[in-house]
């Protein structure tokens, strides 16, 4: 084992930006209890995720040192909210920079990022952001990142960095995994056992998020083909990157990444083969999710509580604000019952009920939600009861009871519940509800299908092509022309010359 001290640099920025929402994620956004952080408090901020596996395996060897480096944590909103504004950006990407140079020199820097971020004119930021570390680190020093599958990433990060390792299930179970690889692979590459070498292909097919479950086929399919080439080859890693077309940047659609130790035949090889099967799949790709409108799904749960096939799970994937009210609005027109909604986000009306002391036995009477944006729809006046009220994870939640047995939550900012049991604070008896109406895309599964609770799920969304629409041709894109991708267009796509 060697003497010499192996210090890495450890930074954080992320964000997945929804660019067509009104609200721009700002400054403020970023700067709160905890945010934005450095030393011990960023190492140990996200335990069970990617920073949590870096930190783990960095720190089990005994040479390394890591010195956590000032960075934003994830904005208050959340993914609740559009373009990062370049005062934010050049604020944080400010302090990053200073804080290299005032702590270095560095052998290696681990870059804990999302890959979806838009900030206003600056089309690819995390390639930027690797541009701004490497003219401080130099050539010499090796950069590793993290990634969420749902990035939007071409060649231009890898021009800079050295290594990418992205998630690849949806639910995103392997985060804390992908973070344990960067710090294995970031410490052998300053040591000179590992010469990293990537190949990366671009693949003109673009598709809405909920479609991308990778518990079913053919998702599923990619995965396991990607495992696959991980176990043949050794030292391979392969990165599928879905993509957020939300996110209205140049880089939107899927894209192959391999990494090898220096072996660029086989990167190419792999590469072309994992791009040649999404290319091959594309059409199946698309046609993997059953959908219904609103009104459809909600008399779909009412005959699933009548045949007892329930819990029924009421999944509106389309809302990206948090205060969309058509889905409780026709809730209420069905006079559907024993349903929990979980939640309705509306700072003003969560603001105005702390400021009042709201507590569990006051009346309620307000119209909650809406207006956000168009998506949003209007308001929904609710009568009731309120049965909890309190602070929690930078929040203020109230629960209403309601009609025939329903809960309202109200949040201040968007909420995705991913199992059934974290309500159980506010709700006690959460089990026994029949329908969960929910704000989530894919991310409900690990909770509520992969452990077999929920016996009927129903994904919905409006009839109008909304900002969270699977109709991606109905987006008010400027940086992005749908007719380089399939379906919208007619690309052509080779795997022999991509």
């Amino acid at each position: 084992m060697s003497d010499r001290k192996i210090r890495i640099a450890v930074l954080h920025f992320s964000h997945e930006t929804v660019s067509f929402l009104p609200n721009e994620t700002t400054l403020d956004d970023f700067i709160y209890p905890g945010s934005p952080a450095k030393g011990e408090a960023l190492l140990q901020f996200d335990p069970k995720n990617y920073m949590g596996g870096f930190v783990q395996v960095a720190r089990e060897f005994s040479e390394v040192e890591l010195v956590g480096i000032e960075s934003p944590l994830w904005p208050k909103t959340y993914t609740g909210s559009g373009w990062i504004t370049q005062e934010a950006y050049r604020t944080f990407t400010g302090k990053m920079i200073a804080g290299l140079k005032e702590e270095g020199p560095f052998d290696g820097v681990y870059l804990c990022l999302h890959g979806a971020m838009a900030v206003r004119d600056v089309p690819r930021p995390e390639a930027d952001l690797a541009r701004k570390v490497r003219e401080v680190v130099g050539r010499s020093a090796f950069i590793a990142a993290t990634f969420d599958p749902h990035g939007n990433e071409d060649e231009a990060f890898l021009e800079q960095a050295d290594m990418a390792f992205a998630v690849k299930y949806f639910p995103h179970y392997d985060a804390h995994l992908q973070g344990e690889r960067a710090a294995r692979m970031l410490v052998r590459a300053i040591r000179g056992d590992y010469k990293p070498v990537h190949r990366t292909i671009k693949v003109p097919v673009i598709s809405p998020t909920v479609l991308q479950w990778t518990g079913a086929r053919p998702w599923m399919d990619l995965v396991q083909r990607a495992l696959v080439w991980e176990a043949r080859e050794v030292d391979v890693y392969v990165n599928i990157f879905f993509g957020f077309p939300f996110a209205d940047v140049p880089d939107v659609g899927m894209t192959v990444q391999v990494l090898t130790n220096d072996n660029p035949k086989l990167a190419e090889q792999i590469a072309r083969d994992l791009a040649g099967m999404i290319w091959r799949l594309r059409e199946a790709l698309l046609q993997s999710t059953k959908l219904h409108s609103i009104t459809e799904g909600v008399a779909l749960a009412k005959q699933a509580v009548a045949d007892r096939n329930t819990p029924v799970v009421l999944a509106d994937h389309s809302d990206r604000s948090g205060s969309a009210t058509w889905l409780l609005r026709e809730i209420i027109a069905q006079d559907l019952a024993n349903t929990v909604v979980a939640t309705i986000a509306d700072g003003k009306a969560t603001a105005s009920l702390k400021a009042a002391g709201a507590k569990s036995g006051d009346d309620f009477d307000m119209e909650i939600g809406g207006l956000a944006d168009e998506s949003a729809g209007d308001p929904v006046r609710i009568q009731g009861t309120i049965s909890a009220a309190g602070e929690g994870y930078g929040q203020f939640w109230v629960c209403v009871r309601f009609g025939r047995n329903n809960v309202l939550i109200l949040s201040t900012y968007l909420v995705q519940i991913m199992e059934p049991f974290s309500l159980k604070v506010l709700v006690p008896d959460i089990d026994a509800f029949d329908v969960m109406a929910i704000k989530s895309r894919v991310h409900f599964r690990r909770g509520f299908d992969d452990n077999g609770f929920a016996k009927t799920i129903l994904l919905v969304e409006p009839e109008q092509p909304f900002l969270g629409t699977t109709r991606l041709d109905k987006l008010p894109y400027r940086n992005v022309d749908l007719t380089r991708f399939y379906p919208y267009g007619s690309p052509a796509f080779s795997e022999t010359s991509s």
